[in-house]
């Protein structure tokens, strides 16, 4: 049965790439995304059973990967325009010392952290849902949400000084 899903998954893939034109018009951007589309839905063929709606699945999939790699895009952009201050009226200079220290200060707090949760926070960081965490690490989804919870307190107290 999963051979014949992944066969069906597979002879799809032209309909994902018309698929992917509805995020975005970058060619590769395209082909990473029906990658990445194909990878997921291969990975998770146990949740595709009880859905008779295959490309419909598989566009959630391709939803779901694009707007997980959206937000990330714009915490990133965040991230650099609260490093980046302005100097009087409206002329902006980018801080690379101080970004420097901040960039080192975050890499540190995360070195401090057990194995396990540096990759549950780094996972979760790179836009996994917490059922997608449980699954690759084997725990509980309520534990993933907690151990998500508890590092994000400890990691803001010990950047804190970065605190506004």
């Amino acid at each position: 049965m999963k051979t014949a899903l992944n066969n069906m998954i597979l002879e799809n893939t032209a309909v994902l790439k018309r698929l992917a034109t509805n995020f975005t018009k970058d060619q590769f951007e395209k082909e990473d995304l029906v990658q990445e589309t194909l990878i997921r839905s291969l990975k998770s063929l146990e949740k595709f059973m009880n859905n008779p709606k295959l490309i419909s699945w598989l566009y959630v999939i391709m939803k779901n990967i694009y707007l997980n790699k959206y937000r990330r895009e714009s915490i990133h952009r965040i991230a650099t325009n609260e490093i980046t201050y302005t100097q009087g009226g409206s002329h902006k200079t980018n801080n690379n010392a101080e970004g420097g220290f901040v960039i080192k200060d975050v890499e540190a707090a995360l070195k401090e952290l057990s194995a396990e949760n540096y990759e549950i926070f780094s996972m979760y960081l790179e836009g996994f849902k917490y059922h997608e965490i449980a699954a690759h690490t084997k725990k509980k989804e309520g534990t993933i949400k907690t151990r998500i919870h508890t590092i994000r307190k400890v990691l803001k107290k010990k950047l804190q000084a970065y605190e506004n």
